[in-house]
């Protein structure tokens, strides 16, 4: 069964009249198991993961989940650019399509984060009623280090042209002055790399109730 395409109104701070998410929503083929909303990772490795992506929310659908598939803002088809986008704003996204999917259908809550989507997911499950169930695919040691590893794109490309003034550190500094960096055709945003930079994988603890599942595969 192929999925149904649309956009979400966007509530995110700082949106504008029109701002769209543009979403795919697989319905549950069999007996409904709960809810996944899935996490998009960061930049180009969206792009490059959208095949497994769609593959599985397929496979969880006819598995008896009601899947969604969101793009952040500033990302793939939804509004914005990618320079404008900030960690909290993605925060709001995935509230926003979470409240929509648990409409559609009952069941307990997965988010499903690809890469950067685990940090992601887990920001979003501290905002949520627990419990948030999480299913983690490939999740970086920390949002600090996937930064850096990005940002070291930019020292790369840089040293080809016979540049790389000042480093890690001179990128940094720019970020700290409120300036916006460039890399492999991405605008960062100071905004979005300070919310990556202190994200972790340190999902909260429920004080009562059966605790949350946590499903981590490399």
């Amino acid at each position: 069964m192929q999925p149904t395409a649309f956009f979400l109104p966007a509530r995110s701070n700082g949106s504008v009249q029109g701002d769209q998410r543009f979403c795919l929503y697989h319905a549950p083929q069999a007996a409904a198991l709960g809810v996944v909303l899935y996490i998009h990772p960061f930049a180009e490795e969206m792009n490059k993961s959208r095949r497994m992506a769609a593959l599985q929310a397929r496979a969880l659908a006819e598995a008896g989940f009601a899947v969604m598939q969101i793009d952040l803002q500033g990302c793939g088809d939804s509004s914005g650019d990618f320079g404008d986008a900030s960690w909290n704003g993605w925060l709001d996204d995935i509230g926003l399509a979470c409240d929509w999917l648990r409409q559609q259908s009952p069941g307990p809550l997965w988010l499903w984060g690809l890469r950067a989507g685990c940090l992601l997911a887990v920001d979003a499950a501290r905002r949520m009623q627990p419990p948030v169930h999480l299913l983690f695919w490939a999740p970086p040691v920390s949002g600090k280090q996937l930064l850096q590893q990005f940002l070291r794109l930019k020292l790369a490309g840089d040293m080809l042209d016979g540049g790389a003034k000042g480093g890690m550190d001179g990128l940094r500094q720019q970020l700290a002055a409120g300036q916006a960096v460039e890399v492999a055709g991405y605008s960062l945003a100071p905004a979005l790399c300070a919310g990556l930079e202190a994200a972790t994988l340190a999902p909260a603890v429920a004080s009562s109730g059966p605790p949350p599942q946590l499903v981590w595969l490399e």
